[in-house]
């Protein structure tokens, strides 16, 4: 069993918490109300900010050129999400621009920052790793039977895609190559996958 894969099966109570949390069912099924998705979109915005300087980081902390230029390749997939989310943004009327963080967000952003600058590479990659293994899962799991035809389809599109499963594989990549396991980068990688479970909670909870 790879490192990526000892990581993810050891977490599945959270990735299962998370597919049946009702923010996520609520994108599932259509029935989010729009003020939340709307308030999530603006959050992840920040958040995929702090995720492509993290990406930055590890990328000039690499020991050889492959690590590199594959550090840079994954900056480029958040730029691609960040201009799906100002399209969400024109969409739904939000200004990306004086989003505030709540206090997940940051618990989020702040640890991966931390990580990115006082850890190695293969920290580096198992902190931001949940990310895109869990998005991944859940947007395999929502396009089960097919593309929903609802206000969220792009959500569940863009996340069930064959563009953004070689993204994950990049980054599990590095974790496989950098990443030694131990008590510490399971307890990294599992603060990772609790603070996603916190991004969509105080998602849903907005405006309550």
């Amino acid at each position: 069993m790879t490192i990526s894969t000892e990581l993810w099966e050891a977490n599945q109570d959270i990735a299962q918490a998370c597919l049946l949390h009702p923010f996520v069912e609520g994108i599932a099924y259509g029935t989010l109300p729009s003020e939340k998705f709307a308030y999530y979109v603006g959050q992840d915005a920040f958040f995929l900010e702090a995720f492509a300087r993290a990406y930055s980081i590890a990328a000039a902390k690499a020991p050889d050129w492959q690590a590199f230029t594959t550090f840079h390749n994954l900056a480029d997939g958040v730029l691609h999400e960040l201009r799906l989310h100002e399209g969400y943004a024109a969409k739904w009327g939000i200004d990306l621009h004086s989003v505030q963080p709540s206090a997940a967000t940051r618990h989020y952003t702040d640890f991966l920052l931390a990580t990115a600058w006082g850890g190695d590479v293969g920290l580096i990659a198992a902190a931001m790793s949940p990310c895109m293994r869990l998005y991944a899962f859940l947007g395999e799991q929502l396009a089960k039977g097919g593309i929903p035809n609802h206000q969220y389809a792009d959500w569940i599109r863009t996340y069930s895609s064959r563009d953004f499963q070689p993204l994950v594989q990049q980054l599990e990549s590095l974790v496989e190559r950098f990443a030694t396991a131990s008590t510490q980068l399971h307890s990294i990688y599992r603060y990772a996958m609790l603070c996603e479970q916190d991004f969509f909670q105080a998602a849903w909870q907005y405006g309550e």
